[in-house]
Formats: structure tokens, C-alpha cells, sequence
């Protein structure tokens, strides 16, 4: 211990200190000098006892770090009694919880990670093959009718992969917070027209009809574009889920607390099993017939929520699912 710099050079002082003490006391008789020699050998003993107790007591607690990064999440510290070492103890020990949290989270990151990556695979993987076979099968028709029929099957799969790979790259970059959000007044019929004119296509494909019960002066504070991207997704599932000959509701109440937006279809609606999870990424339904929800529902949700707003889903009493939207004012 000795050769510790820290311990060293007290011990000398001390030492010194109770020589020179002694030497003087003798000065004034053997009796005074005993007593001198005696009380500053005591002195120096617990002093040294006081020193060693104390590295001791370091390094136990160096001991006690080294087991809680080395073998695991779970540690527990002995407590040391009120002093600057039980201060030191409780920092070291908070901080070795926020190290403890930090590493679950990062697990938890990566097996998100990895999940995402398969779920991205996995939605990329169907369109592919069909387009893949698409494709083979063009090549080797000789009735233009029926490569028209082909070649447009083959385009709308290849925009479905655009699609996906575009909702993935807006989601990224909502997780990643390097999206600022416009807070500006916009109306809400306003919001509808344009989040409807990209599927207009899709509309007339499927036979999907769709009318609109907004009031005039209806409108939200928000990021006009995104919302409209996020109301765009929910429409564009409310389509697929009407089936052809459906039909598409989309209505608008305004009040001084919210304003809320429902879009709704008449298809076969949403097992009650899947209404809670229908916005998780890539959640697949454990009934076999029914499609997935991939990320547009996904995306929606946080887009609106990131701006304050809500969305929920629920099945109508009449048929169909029922999608509402709420921005408080």
C-alpha cells in the first residue's frame, strides 16, 4: 500500500511530524517523550487502520463494478455506511443503471432491426416473384389482348414495390426526427381533394365510389402535405378493403375542442382480433384470407400522432370499417 503516491506521502508527514514531536518532548523529560512517542504512534497507527479501511473499502466497490459489467444486467451494491464513498457508490450505481437501459434498448433496437428487415423482404419478396412471372408469361403470348392485360398487371405490381419502398423511406426518416412539421391552418376539404386525386385511378379500377359530407369551413392546424399523405394511406385502405362495387365515406365534424375526419368503407370490415394491432408495421393477420396491413396504416398513425392528432379504427354496425382522425384545436 505503501507504494500508492497517495498513501506514501501523508504516512511520511505523519511520520515526521511525530518524530520531531517525540524528539522535543524529550527535550522536557523521558516522561514527556514516552508520552509523546507513545500518543503519536497511536495516532499514526489509526491513522494507517483509517487508510487501509478505506482502500479496502475501494476496492470492494471496484470488485462490485467489475461483476455488474461483466456478468449481467442484475447487480446489487453492499451499502457502505454515510460518507463520500456511499455518495460515489450511488452515482456509480445510477450510472450503471442508464448503461443497463441504454444496452436493452440497443437489443431491442436490433431485433426491431431484424424483424423489419424480414418484414421489408417478406413484402418485396410477393410482388417480385409475381411481377417475375409476369413478365415470362408476356413473353410468351401472342395475343396483344392478353399482353395488354399482362403488361398493365406487371405495372401495377412494379408500382406497388415503389409504393412500399417510398413508405418505408418517409417512416425512416419520421424515426429518424429529420421531418419538421408546418403547423398552418388548412381546410379539411381541401385535404380531402388532394389526397384522393392519386387514386382516382384505383377508384375507377376496383368500381369504388366515393362521396364526400364535409362542411366548407372545416379545417386543422398541421402539416398539410403529411396529413395528406396519412389520409391518403387510409383511403387507399379503405379501397382495397370495399372490394369492387364498394363504396367510400368520408365525413367531417368540427367542434371547439377537435376536429375530427371519419373515412370509412362497406367491405367485410376487420376481425375483432386484428382491431388493435391493424397499425404495427407489417402486422399480418392470423386469419389466412386476409391480407396484411403492411406500413400505410402505420404510416398514417404516426404522422398524425407526431403532430398531436389521434387515429383509431372501429367496425361499424352496418358493415365495413370505420377509420376517425381527430386534431385537437
Amino acid at each position: 500500500m505503501l507504494r500508492n503516491r497517495e498513501v506514501r506521502v501523508p504516512a511520511v508527514l505523519a511520520a515526521a511530524v511525530a518524530v520531531c514531536g517525540t524528539l522535543v518532548a524529550f527535550l522536557h523529560g523521558t516522561a514527556a517523550g514516552l508520552v509523546t512517542g507513545g500518543v503519536s504512534l497511536a495516532l499514526c497507527a489509526i491513522l494507517f487502520v483509517h487508510i487501509r479501511l478505506r482502500y479496502a473499502r475501494i476496492a470492494e466497490l471496484t470488485h462490485q463494478i467489475d461483476i455488474a459489467l461483466h456478468q449481467g444486467t442484475d447487480f446489487r451494491f453492499d451499502s457502505l455506511e454515510e460518507g463520500e464513498l456511499s455518495v460515489l457508490q450511488s452515482e456509480i450505481h445510477k450510472l450503471l443503471l442508464r448503461v443497463q437501459e441504454q444496452n436493452a434498448a440497443l437489443r431491442r433496437e436490433k431485433e426491431h432491426l431484424s424483424d423489419s428487415l424480414a418484414d421489408i423482404a417478406h413484402q418485396l419478396r410477393t410482388p417480385l416473384t409475381s411481377a417475375t412471372i409476369t413478365m415470362s408469361l408476356i413473353a410468351d403470348q401472342g395475343d396483344p389482348e392478353e399482353r395488354r392485360a399482362l403488361t398493365r398487371q406487371a405495372e401495377d405490381l412494379l408500382s406497388r414495390m415503389d409504393w412500399l419502398l417510398t413508405s418505408l423511406l418517409k417512416l425512416s426518416r419520421l424515426d429518424a426526427g429529420v421531418v419538421s412539421f408546418q403547423d398552418t391552418s388548412v381546410y379539411v376539404s381541401e385535404l380531402i381533394d388532394e389526397a384522393i386525386q392519386p387514386l382516382l385511378v384505383l377508384l375507377d379500377i376496383r368500381d369504388v365510389s366515393w362521396h364526400a359530407d364535409i362542411p366548407e369551413t372545416a379545417s386543422l392546424h398541421g402539416d398539410p402535405r403529411w396529413i395528406g399523405e396519412s389520409i391518403r394511406n387510409v383511403l387507399k385502405n379503405c379501397i382495397e378493403s370495399a372490394g369492387v362495387g364498394g363504396v367510400i365515406e368520408v365525413g367531417c365534424v368540427e367542434t371547439p375542442l377537435y376536429t375530427e375526419i371519419t373515412i370509412a368503407d362497406n367491405g367485410d370490415g376487420i376481425d375483432q382480433a386484428d382491431l388493435p394491432r391493424v397499425f404495427e408495421r407489417f402486422y399480418q393477420s392470423k386469419d389466412k384470407h386476409s391480407r396484411g396491413y403492411g406500413i400505410g396504416l402505420a404510416l398514417s398513425r404516426t404522422i398524425i400522432t407526431r403532430q398531436g392528432g389521434s387515429i383509431v379504427v372501429r367496425n361499424r354496425q352496418t358493415g365495413g370499417a370505420e377509420f376517425v382522425i381527430r386534431f385537437p384545436k
